[in-house]
């Protein structure tokens, strides 16, 4: 289960944004995913298509913010992660990933 949220573009379709817990035990800080789909159901299925079994959504508590939106939909995959912020971390960000990044999946090669 996931902390999350989502919102409904003007075009009908939606981004979703979940955090999702490390998995190691060290208390380190999890990641935050974000999916742009059609709904909220393709975009939960297309976490779950990559082996992120255990994703739900919840209600709406943590949406993705609009920078996050923008974020999201200049991907050209629409599914992109960072760590998590912690309140006790300074506000410095780092730069999105590409899924596969998180996945330990290679890249396709041209």
């Amino acid at each position: 289960m996931a902390a999350g949220g989502f919102c409904k573009l003007p075009s009908g379709s939606v981004v979703v944004a979940l955090n999702l817990p490390s998995p190691a035990a060290d208390g380190s800080a999890g990641v935050r995913v974000l999916v742009h789909a059609r709904n909220r159901a393709r975009a939960l299925t297309r976490l779950r298509n990559l082996g992120l079994r255990a994703v739900y959504l919840r209600g709406n508590a943590a949406p993705p913010t609009p920078d996050e939106v923008t974020a999201v939909l200049h991907h050209p995959d629409g599914l992109i992660w960072r760590t998590a912020p912690t309140p006790d971390t300074v506000t410095v960000l780092e730069l999105w990933h590409p899924i596969r990044a998180l996945l330990g999946r290679p890249t396709a090669q041209a």
